[in-house]
């Protein structure tokens, strides 16, 4: 089993992934007037001072622009650009990714951004576009699969140990080896001719299973995500099968297939066969998660919870273990205060009530029982306020897509959201008590019931 720290790790990259996709689906829908959106990409191990002087001619040569609206937006696109950029005395480690310019809102006021923030991995592309839209082409790197998997190429010549990371192969070692024919020599007995053969085979094996241990393991445990066992002999299956081999490597064995060939050839060919493997664990991942947590339900063991409403409960509580998000989920947490007692509190809204709310009818934002409109004083979708605070409730995000069918039925049966918990909890005991807080009428308020999901958005 993973380490909390790995765990942690792999939770922390899930949420930056997803932060990466919305960042991309805003940035995509922005529209500016005139080109005065600057999108600008700063590799590693550049140099800042080499971008402000680019920026500088960059300012030269806009000043030259003949429409005047146009030329200000973009000398101001530019200034703001270089204010920001005096804030980092040096290019991150992964690089540093920036967009500032003015765009058009929904209301066809303009309104100034700057975004700017360092790859939660390297970003090795250079770029620097004035335009009338953000370009985030180079984005699509960042969100490319960077899991590595583990291949051993094994047959009676000798074996090979890689990686596959994206599209990066990668020979790690190879080794051959002489191994005694089954055929017998002049002179030898037959017994102890096979008995020098075994040995053989057996020093063969350990002697691979050892270099697994260190090319695959680190800090006490499997440096990837899964292990490819490829040959052209039963070599491969007398490994797994081995003693010697090490259970944490055979824990992470995802495919084993046969090859013609071996060495590289062999390596090449084992990619392509194990490909359709390698491109699914994502998925198979996500459905040992989901099929774990329907065998907590199925077992009625009190340790889960589901629906927006129970799940922040389990979360107060601190009971949440693993937090699980479809990543699609269309729920909006307002913050809303009504201004004649002052009072805030805070709504959980599917996407039919506020879209609802978007064509006139504001009831999910008026007062249950005054009919009084409540005033909105923050709006931020559910699944970004997880995405900022789960690490407050001392539990770990996962994100899951509806394209498995338990992935799908997550969505469509238990409203996209729900928990593993540490300890049983009686949900109906805490929501008696949230009532007599609340009133009886709380669901009218806009909180999401399970009605709200019965058909989910």
């Amino acid at each position: 089993m993973a380490s909390a720290g790995q765990q942690s790790a792999d939770g922390n990259r899930a949420v930056d992934t997803w932060k990466v996709k919305k960042l991309i689906k805003s940035l995509q829908q922005a529209k500016g007037n005139g080109t005065s959106m600057i999108s600008l990409i700063i590799p590693p191990r550049d140099q800042i001072s080499r971008v402000n002087k680019m920026l500088a001619d960059e300012y030269g040569t806009a000043t030259n622009i003949k429409s005047r609206t146009n030329r200000l937006s973009v000398l101001d696109a530019i200034t703001s650009t270089q204010q920001r950029l005096k804030l980092y005395s040096k290019v991150p480690p992964n690089g540093l990714v920036m967009y500032c310019g003015t765009i058009m809102t929904d209301e066809g006021k303009e309104r100034r951004i700057t975004i700017d923030f360092e790859p939660f991995k390297p970003i090795n592309t250079s770029l620097y576009l004035c335009d009338n839209k953000f370009h985030t082409e180079a984005l699509g790197e960042l969100l490319e699969d960077d899991d590595k998997f583990g291949f051993i190429i094994m047959d009676g010549n000798g074996s090979l140990y890689g990686t596959l990371q994206g599209n990066t192969r990668t020979v790690l070692h190879k080794f051959s080896v002489d191994l005694p024919k089954k055929h017998g020599r002049g002179g030898q007995s037959a017994v102890r001719f096979a008995r020098l053969r075994m040995e053989a085979r057996h020093n063969y094996v350990r002697k691979v299973a050892e270099l697994a241990v260190h090319y695959f393991i680190t800090d006490n445990k499997a440096n990837v995500v899964g292990l490819v066992m490829a040959g052209s002999a039963d070599f491969k299956t007398e490994l797994q099968l081995s003693d010697l081999f090490d259970p944490r490597l055979l824990k992470v064995v995802l495919k084993t297939v046969d090859v013609s060939y071996g060495g590289e050839n062999g390596f090449n060919q084992a990619i392509e066969l194990a490909a359709e493997t390698l491109g699914s664990v994502k998925l198979v991942q996500e459905k040992k998660l989901l099929q774990k947590y329907f065998d907590e339900i199925s077992q009625d063991t009190g340790k889960y919870c589901f629906m927006v409403d129970d799940t922040l409960k389990g979360l107060e509580l601190g009971a949440v273990e693993t937090l699980i998000v479809w990543e699609g989920l269309e729920t909006m947490r307002y913050v809303v205060r009504d201004n004649t007692t002052g009072e805030e509190r805070v709504l959980h809204v599917g996407k039919e009530q506020y879209a609802n709310g978007a064509s006139g009818d504001n009831t999910h934002l008026r007062d249950a029982k005054t009919g009084r409109e409540l005033e909105v004083v923050d709006k931020i979708s559910l699944v970004e306020w997880f995405a900022d605070n789960y690490t407050k409730f001392g539990t770990q995000l996962e994100f899951v897509t509806n394209r498995s069918q338990e992935g799908n039925q997550f969505c469509k049966g238990f409203g996209g959201v729900g928990g593993l918990l540490r300890w049983k909890v009686d949900f109906a005991e805490h929501s008696e008590e949230t009532y007599a807080d609340m009133g009886e009428d709380s669901d009218e308020e806009g909180g999401a019931t399970e009605e709200d999901y019965e058909d989910p958005f």
